[in-house]
């Protein structure tokens, strides 16, 4: 036993205790419960355009908003999940209809989006997303995300949506 708490001790003091966890069972009970739900953000759905096309990219590129979809509480990754976004760039602000488009999750729950470098509107550099259950017949809850870039000048945003079902 205190062979197994000096081994979990380093694992934890080298941030390691993650990646192995699920091959050893070190998981925390908070961890084993389940994942929670991503709330929606304030100011997410500012200047939503509802159905938005599914895209490529939007516009010439130069900056990458990624992410991942998993359902609350087991955190499987969702197929085929349509997640829209838009944002204030170098080529168009949020409300610009050029400004927004839509792409779907692969296998691994995983998504990308090529767009032009997004600009700080209202003092702030900033994304919008949502998971709109309006699109989709998967059934679970709308979400809508407004994450915040720590500096004007980054040229990627990845961003994590939990599901829950409707």
């Amino acid at each position: 036993m205190t062979h197994l708490l000096q081994t979990r001790r380093a694992l934890l003091a080298t941030g390691t205790a993650a990646t192995l966890g699920a091959t050893t069972g070190l998981l925390t009970p908070a961890r084993a419960a389940g994942l929670a739900p991503t709330p929606t953000m304030r100011g997410g759905a500012n200047n939503y355009r509802a159905g938005a096309p599914v895209v490529d990219r939007i516009g010439g590129g130069g900056f990458t908003m990624t992410g991942t979809v998993r359902r609350a509480g087991d955190g499987i990754p969702l197929e085929g999940i349509r997640i829209q976004m838009w944002a204030h760039t170098t080529e168009g602000h949020e409300r610009d209809q050029r400004s927004h488009g839509a792409t779907l999750t692969d296998a691994n729950g995983v998504f990308r989006m090529d767009m032009p470098q997004i600009v700080p509107a209202f003092g702030q550099a900033h994304g919008h997303l949502a998971y709109d259950a309006d699109y989709d017949d998967n059934g679970f809850q709308t979400v809508f995300l407004r994450p915040v870039m720590r500096s004007a000048g980054d040229t990627s945003l990845d961003v994590r949506f939990v599901l829950v079902p409707a």
